[in-house]
């Protein structure tokens, strides 16, 4: 089977992609590895900026339906000391430009916005080979196959699709998170639910974070941001949720009860989540009829940026393809030029600042500055 647009993967970036090729009448068929929409949790909260993530919602003709899943209030932000001193409280007043969603929510979105077929669950890619001349086959886990003339990875960190352009893999950055939740926790949890706030909480110290927000409903989502090698968290059993708890709890020894809390007091198993990046000027030649969006493209540590770039990189495919529709070649030659610059400059602002953050003598202090200064709410989840 040839198919027109061919898109692996079913995140953000790659759906994005697909809305705005339907609207401008392109047809594309997205290939997911996961079984179904619901096969497992979609992230927490994202802010969704008005100078990325914003503009593609825009592109995707989606502004009315984005604003309906919207979290009101959630940009607010308290800073912390590890004794649980307040060293800012902003509030939500709603002029910050970011407005908070759940990941959950803006997929389905996306999705529902798609025709029916549009997305194949239960596709994963096994194999892909250059068939010459800007074609590609794609094989599958199932043994089926398909042909395409244009092949887009939206396949995240771990890309199948980027094997064809660069050599490059990601590596670890040195820090993860290890993440838990509090469900009511206004009423089971209230001391750590205070200590959150309405919005996002961070608690940073040289080497160690707890950095915490509010979901939907009475859930707190926090992540216990440690730089440790990968040997420290390989040599804890993350199957034992009681011991694997305590041995992240240890390494906030002397913290405020409160926060924690955040992290004895979790209601679901503590999950690694290591940080990993390509190199920041990370770009390849231009190969005819294939290119990437999104992680795939440019993965950088958590800096509050991926989801949008993703999105946003999708749109503007799907711009370039619309407005070029006699040479796919130069709308995909638009489109990686401008993406190579965009993402490049904002991944080493983010390794600037926030690895600047973590060497810090004072990093509450420092965090507290750039919010100060920035005069608008931000997050690096």
């Amino acid at each position: 089977m040839t198919t027109p647009v061919t898109i692996i993967g079913a995140g953000l970036g790659g759906l994005t992609l697909a809305r705005v090729l339907h609207v401008h009448g392109i047809p594309a068929t997205v290939y997911e590895a996961e079984p179904s929409p619901a096969a497992r949790r979609q992230g927490g909260r994202l802010d969704i900026h008005d100078y990325n993530g914003q503009l593609a919602v825009e592109a995707a003709e989606l502004t009315d339906e984005f604003r309906g899943i919207i979290l009101e209030g959630r940009q607010a932000i308290r800073i912390l000391d590890q004794d649980g001193t307040v060293l800012l409280d902003k509030p939500d007043d709603g002029s910050g430009g970011r407005p908070e969603v759940q990941r959950g929510e803006l997929r389905r979105l996306l999705l529902d916005s798609l025709p029916a077929g549009t997305v194949q669950w239960d596709r994963k890619v096994s194999a892909i080979r250059a068939l010459g001349e800007g074609r590609y086959a794609v094989t599958f886990a199932d043994g089926s196959s398909i042909t395409t003339e244009l092949l887009v990875g939206a396949d995240g960190a771990w890309s199948r699709v980027r094997s064809l352009l660069s050599a490059a893999t990601p590596d670890y950055t040195g820090t993860s998170f290890v993440e838990t939740y509090l469900f009511e926790a206004d009423t089971r949890h209230p001391a750590a639910a205070k200590a959150v706030g309405g919005g996002g909480m961070f608690a940073p110290t040289q080497g160690t974070e707890i950095h915490a927000h509010r979901e939907k409903g009475d859930t707190v989502h926090t992540y216990a941001v440690l730089a440790r090698p990968l040997e420290w968290f390989a040599a804890i059993d993350f199957t034992d949720a009681t011991a694997a708890t305590a041995r992240i709890a240890r390494e906030f020894d002397g913290w405020a009860p409160e926060l924690t809390a955040l992290i004895t007091d979790t209601d679901t198993a503590p999950v690694h989540r290591p940080h990993y990046a390509l190199p920041l000027d990370h770009r390849w030649d231009r190969l005819p009829g294939v290119t990437l969006v999104g992680d795939a493209a440019h993965l950088a540590a958590p800096n509050g940026e991926g989801a949008n770039l993703a999105m946003l990189d999708g749109a503007e495919l799907g711009k370039a393809l619309a407005a070029h529709p006699d040479s796919v070649e130069t709308a995909l030659a638009e489109y990686e030029q401008a993406m190579f610059a965009r993402s490049t400059e904002i991944a080493t602002e983010a390794v600037e600042f926030f690895g600047g953050l973590f060497d810090n003598d004072d990093p509450a202090q420092r965090l507290t500055d750039f919010f100060n200064d920035a005069g608008t709410a931000n997050s690096h989840a």
